[in-house]
C-alpha cells in the first residue's frame, strides 16, 4: 500500500505519513505540515518556559513578600496610621499586627512549601460605630503595603439562587482593584462591609424561614474566608457553561469584614451583669457604676459568644479569630480629625483656597460647632467633611472671580448658617475683622 509523503515546513525531513499522528499539522493543498517530532520539540519548549515563568513568578513574589515584611514591621504600620487616624491606638496595633502576621504566614509557606506545616490564617472582625475610621483605617494600609484592597457592601449579598449578587462579587470586586492580575487579586485585601446586616434575623436560635441575605450569606462565605478556589465571570453576569470564567484562590486573601454591630454593647453589658451577680449570702449587688458602663468600655470586652448571641454563625466566628473595635469619637476627637491628619478637612480646604491666592481660617469655635453637628447627627467624622463644604460652596463659587490675595475667616455663625464667611484683603489686620 503506498503511502503519501510530505516535507515538514518546521524541520524539513520528509516524513510518510501512514497516519494523521505522523504530521498532526497538514493541510495537503498547500503542502504545509508540522511532524510529530517538531510537535513534540515544541509542546517540550513551552511547557518548559510556562514553568520557568511560574518559578520566576513565585520566586519574584516571594522577596517581594521580602521586602515587604522588612519594611513594614508592626510599629512602622501603626506609626504611619497615626498620621491619617486619631485615636482607636487598640485598634491600630490589632490591624498592624494582623497585616504583618499575615504576610509572614504567606512567607512561611513560600518558603517551607509544605502543605501539611501551615499557618492558619487570621482573617479580621472588625466592629466599631458609624464615622469611626473602620474603611479610612483599612485604605490607608492597603496604601502602606502597596496591595489591592476592595470594599464589598455585605449587605447586598444574598444567597446563591436568589436576586442579588453572589459572594463571589467580593473576589471579583478586588479582581478589578488589583488591575485584573490574578496573582495580584489571590494577595490582596478583601473589606466587607456591613457585615453587621447579615446577622441572623433571630439571633443565636434558628429560624425555619428562609434567609436568603443573612445566615444563607454567612454559609456562603465559609469556603471563602478560609481559602477555596472561587469562579466568577469577568463582566459580573450569571454563570452558565457558556461564559467563560475566571478562578481565583482566596488562600492568600486576607478578610476583614466589620460593621457598626449596633446594640452589642448591651449584650455585653449583659454577659458581664450575669457573670458578676451570684445568688444568696455574699453576691455581688449590681452598682450604679456597673450598669452605666460606657460604650467605649463595653466595646473593648466583646467575646466570640457575644458574636453568636447578635447572629453570627460559629463557623464564621471560627474563621475571623482577630475581634479589633473601635471606640466612638467625642468631640475633642473630632477637633482633631478635623485638623490634625495630613488629609485633615481643614487642610484640603486651605490648599483648595491657597491655589486662588486665598488664606482661609478656621476660628476654633467654628471648628468646634462642626464637631458638634456631626455628634447630633450621629455620623462621627463620615459628616465633617460635608458640614464644611456646605458653608464654604458661596466661598469657593465667588473667589474664582478675582486674583487679589484675601482672606477667609470662618466663625462659628458661619458654621450655624447665621451669617456669611467674612473676607479681607490678606494684609488686613486680624483686630479689624470686629470692626
Amino acid at each position: 500500500m503506498a503511502y503519501e509523503s510530505f516535507h515538514c515546513s518546521v524541520c524539513g525531513r520528509r516524513v510518510k505519513v501512514q497516519s494523521r499522528v505522523d504530521m498532526p499539522v497538514l493541510d495537503p493543498n498547500t503542502g504545509f505540515g508540522i511532524c510529530k517530532s517538531c510537535i513534540k520539540n515544541i509542546y517540550h519548549f513551552i511547557e518548559e518556559e510556562e514553568g520557568n515563568k511560574v518559578r520566576s513568578s513565585k520566586k519574584g513574589f516571594n522577596d517581594l513578600l521580602g521586602d515587604l515584611l522588612t519594611k513594614n514591621k508592626p510599629h512602622v504600620i501603626k506609626d504611619y496610621l497615626d498620621e491619617f487616624i486619631i485615636m482607636q491606638e487598640r485598634a491600630k496595633k490589632i490591624l498592624s499586627v494582623a497585616a504583618y502576621n499575615h504576610y509572614k504566614r504567606m512567607k512561611y509557606d513560600m518558603d517551607t512549601d509544605n502543605g501539611e506545616d501551615e499557618i492558619d490564617k487570621s482573617n479580621v472582625i472588625i466592629l466599631g460605630p458609624t464615622g469611626c475610621g473602620k474603611t479610612a483605617m483599612l485604605s490607608h494600609l492597603s496604601k502602606l503595603l502597596d496591595i489591592p484592597f476592595a470594599v464589598t457592601d455585605a449587605s447586598s449579598l444574598t444567597e446563591a439562587g436568589f436576586v442579588g449578587a453572589d459572594v463571589e462579587v467580593a473576589v471579583r470586586n478586588l479582581y478589578y482593584a488589583a488591575g485584573r492580575d490574578i496573582e495580584k487579586t489571590e494577595h490582596g485585601i478583601i473589606y466587607l462591609d456591613e457585615f453587621d446586616k447579615i446577622a441572623r434575623k433571630s439571633g443565636e436560635n434558628n429560624s425555619i424561614t428562609a434567609d436568603p441575605g443573612h445566615e444563607g450569606v454567612q454559609q456562603g462565605l465559609l469556603k471563602m474566608l478560609e481559602g477555596s478556589f472561587v469562579e466568577f465571570t469577568e463582566r459580573g453576569q450569571r454563570k452558565h457553561p457558556e461564559a467563560p470564567t475566571i478562578r481565583v484562590n482566596t488562600k492568600n486573601i486576607l478578610f476583614i469584614v466589620g460593621g457598626a454591630f449596633v446594640g452589642i454593647e448591651k449584650i455585653v453589658d449583659h454577659r458581664i451583669k450575669k457573670d458578676k451577680v451570684r445568688m444568696g449570702f455574699g453576691s455581688d449587688i449590681p452598682s450604679k457604676e456597673d450598669t452605666d458602663l460606657k460604650y467605649n468600655e463595653l466595646i473593648h470586652q466583646v467575646r466570640p459568644e457575644d458574636l453568636m448571641k447578635y447572629g453570627i454563625i460559629p463557623e464564621i466566628i471560627g474563621r475571623l479569630p482577630v475581634i479589633c473595635t473601635l471606640e466612638t469619637l467625642d468631640e475633642d476627637a473630632l477637633l482633631k480629625i478635623l485638623t490634625e491628619p495630613k488629609n485633615a478637612p481643614v487642610k484640603q480646604y486651605e490648599k483648595l483656597l491657597a491655589m486662588d491666592n486665598v488664606k482661609l481660617e478656621f476660628e476654633e469655635a467654628a471648628l468646634r460647632q462642626v464637631a458638634k453637628m456631626a455628634i447630633e447627627r450621629k455620623t462621627g467624622a463620615r459628616s465633617l467633611k460635608g458640614i464644611i463644604e456646605d458653608v464654604m460652596l458661596d466661598v469657593m463659587f465667588d473667589i474664582p472671580k478675582s486674583d487679589e490675595p484675601r482672606r477667609v475667616v470662618i466663625t462659628e455663625g458661619c458654621i450655624k448658617g447665621e451669617e456669611q464667611p467674612k473676607i479681607f484683603p490678606l494684609d488686613e489686620k486680624v483686630d479689624e475683622e470686629s470692626a
